[in-house]
């Protein structure tokens, strides 16, 4: 994966480039670019597929053709021999040639014949007309910002607020042309807020659940496919277990990451499943005191994200990356976003059966700005790809067709999840409960206690160019409700959350943060000997 900086027409300036580019400098490894009239294109390039010879920006035979590419094309074997048989000559083994081979092939079609995580652009040289096309769920980010005489085009939103103009964002799933001089109009080429109409309801457990594992099994295999050491990031919940399972299987090179307090259920249920698949796990210990204004600071630097929660949760995800860096892994599977697809909060539960449709599929557009945001930039910022394959759009399909009572049954969020995988996963994974990761880590309510100046220092890098921090959607909905047409509309009218709204939340938190400090006081310390055994 990469950072990608384009800035095109003819006022492109070379020193506005040069520091858009040294904005992504976190997100490669080497520097590569293309300058010429009216068209300066540039890569941070995280090298991972034929690392030697996908040099980018990638010009195709004839010169007509400019690609800056940013992810990963989980079939760009497949892709290869279909395009050879039909006569084109490839002189990499990387999946960023296959790219613009497939777009000469097909035009805008091949948008549809990619599987993966992804952003690019393609630049028509002799005109400077520009494609652009994003991953249907928005794994991988692109944005943009106009001023007279030049379009510029980046990975993340520092790399553009430094113009001071408007920053727009291209849609996860959208896709089209942007002719010079003309506004920036893309439309979609996966809509996901229709995924799975008129597909037949899969009601019945036994298929539901073979479904499934085949789905989740095959998207884990395309994101194992890679001869580099893979870590997992493992919060020994059900998702990351999976994640771990699979990776153990399937490319036995793996190493698992773990954050929290040492004390913490995470810690405890990460070293017990790390330890029976015998793999090397690193574990990250962290007190809440550790985290600081300045630990707070630099996760909204790197994250850019508009919603507190995410904010916090990026707080706690940071340190994960730089560790990994460290190891000098640069390839992560994850968990994200089976909790969206498969019922994994409580909101799932509220609204019932007859709009939960709606909400799954209102949380699943938002993800490319919420939990998917926090993942890249993290990750990306300490040189480290992070796969998602709970968010293959064939398991994202396949989870819009099954009903609420087959995600959530027995009081049991992911039932149909945990239902797939019983025969391999230990029992105390398979019946722990939902915590996130932040709240079991240990640490959430840590960071929480800055939340008052989220706002304030998300302004001061600029990212309000794009859009404000707002309330969590989540606290929204139940304000609502959880009527989601009202949440939504409240959400618009009153983003923030309110002076007093914050003082009561800051109250909980110094709560909580005193606690620790008055059972220290009140009981003497324990030792690890002392520690109540893990359950199951």
């Amino acid at each position: 994966m990469c950072g990608i900086a384009l800035s095109i027409g003819p006022e492109a300036d070379p020193a506005t480039f040069r520091r858009m580019l040294a904005a992504l400098a976190p997100r490669g490894e080497v520097t590569e670019t293309r300058q010429e009239n009216g068209l300066l294109a540039g890569v941070r390039r995280l090298r991972i597929v034929d690392r030697e010879r996908s040099v980018q920006p990638w010009m195709s035979p004839d010169e007509r053709h400019l690609l800056c590419f940013n992810g990963e094309i989980f079939n760009h074997h497949e892709l290869r021999a279909e395009l050879t048989r039909l006569g084109h000559r490839f002189i990499t083994a990387g999946d960023t040639e296959v790219v613009l081979t497939a777009f000469r092939q097909w035009g805008e079609n091949a948008v549809r014949r990619l599987r993966g995580e992804y952003a690019f652009v393609i630049v028509e040289r002799d005109t400077g007309r520009t494609y652009l096309a994003r991953d249907p769920l928005g794994v991988k980010p692109l944005y943009w910002s106009r001023l007279p005489g030049c379009l510029h085009l980046a990975s993340e939103v520092k790399a553009l607020v430094g113009h001071g103009a408007p920053i727009g964002e291209v849609a996860p799933g959208h896709h089209g042309w942007v002719e010079p001089g003309r506004p920036v109009r893309v439309g979609p080429h996966v809509d996901l807020l229709t995924l799975g109409d008129g597909l037949p309801v899969i009601d019945d457990p036994d298929e539901a659940a073979l479904l499934v594992r085949v789905a989740l099994t095959d998207a884990m295999r395309a994101r194992l496919d890679t001869d580099l050491t893979v870590g997992v990031v493992l919060s020994g919940g059900l998702d990351s277990s999976l994640a771990l399972l699979h990776a153990r299987e399937l490319h036995p090179d793996c190493v698992a990451v773990t954050i929290g307090v040492p004390e913490s259920p995470d810690v405890a249920y990460a070293r017990r499943l790390a330890a029976d698949l015998g793999v090397p796990h690193e574990v990250i210990e962290l007190r809440p005191r550790d985290i600081r204004l300045a630990d707070v600071r630099e996760a909204i630097r790197v994250s850019e994200l508009t919603e507190y929660g995410d904010i916090i949760n990026a707080v706690v995800s940071v340190p994960i990356f730089r560790r990994l860096r460290e190891l000098g892994v640069r390839v992560v599977l994850t968990g994200d976003g089976s909790d969206e697809l498969f019922g994994g909060y409580p909101m799932y539960h509220r609204v019932g059966p007859e709009r939960s449709r709606r909400l799954f599929l209102h949380k699943i557009r938002n993800l490319c700005r919420t939990e998917l945001q926090r993942v890249d930039r993290a990750s990306m910022a300490h040189g480290v790809e992070a796969r998602v394959p709970f968010l293959d759009l064939s398991v994202v399909e396949l989870a819009m067709r099954l009903p609420l009572d087959v995600k959530l049954r027995d009081g049991q969020e992911k039932w149909i999840v945990r239902r797939a995988f019983a025969d391999v996963l230990p029992s105390y994974v398979r019946q722990r409960p939902k915590n996130p990761m932040s709240y079991s880590s240990g640490l959430h309510e840590r960071a929480r206690l800055y939340k008052p100046l989220f706002a304030r220092l998300h302004r001061s890098f600029g990212y309000d160019l794009l859009e404000p921090v707002r309330r969590d959607f989540d606290s929204v909905l139940t304000r609502c409700g959880n009527d989601l047409d009202r949440a939504i509309a409240e959400g618009i009218a009153r983003p923030d959350y309110t002076v007093l709204e914050h003082a009561r939340d800051l109250v909980g938190a110094a709560r909580w943060n005193a606690a620790p400090m008055v059972r220290r006081l009140v009981n003497p310390r324990r030792t690890r000997g002392d520690e109540a055994p893990l359950p199951g």
